[in-house]
């Protein structure tokens, strides 16, 4: 194979393959001085067709288009992380309700709720440890809609548990026919801060992460 020839493969190559280059390292220098070597050390009596030499060029200019795109999009997803901060800041202070089921014991309470699709004729809920333990059960009010209650942080038998600890909650609701009303299940707490800790800001409600997106309503 000529100098000219295994020049000229290498450049093809990194034609066809100009975005997976671009995730190895190789810069949009690096491939137009492909395209110029392959100029300066090819056969004139074998050259690189103009149609090939041209797709080359097609692929060079995608090349960089693509560079440019992924550069705009790493920015604008910066600036969307920065805005949802901005304006999740805007909760800290206030008591919202969110989609969720997990609460932090906090001052011997938690507050949960759940949404039932129409009236239910038997509601049961069970609240659940961090290790998935069963804690505590009992019943719940049936209504069409919104349906809230408080736990005092105890457990069946009147052990009161410690603040601090992340507790999940279970509704089984269900009508005559025992078929399944539920909707989702809320809990309801103070905005404390920010949780920063992955790509996209989350709120923190009583110590407990909850995305913006989860929040259904502010209540004071």
């Amino acid at each position: 194979m000529t100098v000219s020839s295994a020049t000229s493969a290498a450049a093809s190559s990194a034609a066809a393959t100009s975005s997976s280059s671009a995730s190895m390292g190789i810069s949009s220098t690096d491939f137009l001085n492909l395209l110029v070597s392959e100029l300066q050390n090819q056969d004139p009596l074998n050259a690189t067709s103009t149609t090939d030499f041209i797709n080359q060029l097609t692929s060079y200019a995608n090349f960089t288009e693509q560079q440019s795109i992924n550069s705009s999009m790493t920015s604008l997803a910066s600036s969307f992380s920065s805005l949802v901060t901005l304006n999740s800041v805007n909760y800290i202070g206030h008591t919202v309700e969110a989609k969720t089921s997990t609460a932090q014991l906090s001052n011997g309470s938690a507050t949960f709720g759940y949404s039932l699709s129409s009236a239910a004729s038997n509601v049961a809920i069970s609240i659940q440890d961090s290790s998935g333990n069963t804690v505590w059960t009992g019943t719940g009010t049936g209504n069409a809609g919104s349906n809230s209650f408080t736990w005092n942080g105890q457990t069946s038998d009147g052990t009161q548990l410690k603040d601090g600890g992340q507790y999940t909650v279970q509704v089984t609701a269900t009508d005559a026919a025992g078929n399944s009303l539920l909707n989702y299940t809320t809990i309801t707490g103070m905005v404390t801060g920010i949780d920063a800790s992955s790509s996209t800001p989350s709120l923190l409600v009583n110590g407990v992460s909850v995305s913006a997106a989860n929040i259904i309503g502010v209540t004071s």
